[in-house]
Parts: C-alpha cells; structure tokens; sequence
C-alpha cells in the first residue's frame, strides 16, 4: 500500500497530509460535500470493510489528527456514524502524517498458533543455553540446571522449567547428556 501527501485547507490554515491510499480515496470524497455517512464512502471507495474502519477511525478519531469529524463521537465504526471535514483541524506542523489505525487484535487460534510459533523458535535457544551450562561445568544437578538457565535467558524471555525439562530430556535422547547412573537428579555433559 502506498502514501500520498494531499494539500489541504483547515478554515484559513493551509496542511500537507501524508495519508496511505484508501484515506487518500476517503479524503478525496470530501472535496464534493462537507459530510458523507460511513455507507457513502463504503460504496463509493470499494475499500473492504475491516480496512475502511480502520481508516476511518485514523482519520476521525486519533486525537490531535483528526482530519475528520465523527457523529456520534466513539473509537467505533458502525454503519449509521456521519462524517464531516473538520475545518476546525490544527496542528503546529504543516506537513502531517497520518498513520493507520493498528489492525484488531490475534483471535484465539491466532495466539495459541502464535504462542506455539514462539515455543517452537526458543527450542533452540533453550538447548544451546544448556549445553553451554553443561559444557563449562561437566556435571550439575537438575535444579542448578534450570535456575542457570533461566538466569541466562532471562534477559531474552522467562523460559519454563517444565518446557527446559523437556530440552534437557531430548538433549539425553540425542546424547548430549546423561543421568549420573548413582544420582538421577545429576546431569553430565557428553563431549
């Protein structure tokens, strides 16, 4: 999606707006009538819906750019909501850029994909920390494991003792370490 910078006339104060191409095609509307409902631009723009809310809520109702005035006055879109240009817009600079709305927040199932993406990608993190650990002290019981751990990666993310059990248990399978045959709490490094 591209910028355009629009010239625009606030009363007797003159405004370039830096504006993304569907509010560009939303501002554009206003040049015909000083107000539209949130139904005329929709058909008039063919923008698809999620995104006109979006734009619509950029240019009416971030405070301090609101190039457009809501009725009624709500974060919301809703399909009754009548927009009029705000002549009454200032601003200190004369060159404004306005940004686009953050899209909705992740469903659900798009956080628990998302978490499990994040699991996955910190597998590796978490092992190599170990091995590290491992490596420099030859042999370290199962509690020392997960407090070196955890102290290492805290600056990055707070990993789970029970998700660094599982680290250290695949890290067995492969044989990087062992289990001391006397101690079972004890680990050693394989070199």
């Amino acid at each position: 999606m591209g910028t355009a910078d629009l010239k625009a006339t606030f009363g007797t104060a003159k405004h370039e707006l830096n504006v993304s191409t569907y509010q560009m095609c939303i501002l554009l509307l206003f040049n015909e009538t000083p107000s539209l409902s949130y139904r005329d631009i929709a058909s008039a723009t063919d923008i698809p819906i999620v995104d006109l809310k979006r734009n619509l809520q950029s240019l009416a109702c971030v405070k301090g750019k609101n190039v457009l005035r809501k009725e009624p006055m709500s974060k919301d879109i809703s399909d009754e909501d009548v927009f009029h240009f705000n002549e009454n817009f200032k601003s200190k600079l004369i060159k404004v850029k306005i940004g686009t709305v953050a899209a909705q927040k992740e469903s659900d199932p798009e956080k628990q994909e998302t978490r499990q993406r994040v699991e996955e990608d910190r597998k590796p993190q978490i092992e190599a920390a170990i091995v590290r650990i491992m490596k420099a002290r030859r042999v370290l019981d199962h509690n020392n494991v997960i407090s070196e751990v955890t102290k290492q990666l805290s600056p990055r993310f707070m990993p789970n003792p029970s998700i660094i059990k599982k680290r250290i248990e695949s890290l067995i399978e492969r044989e990087f370490l062992e289990r001391d045959r006397s101690d079972r709490r004890l680990y050693r490094y394989l070199a």
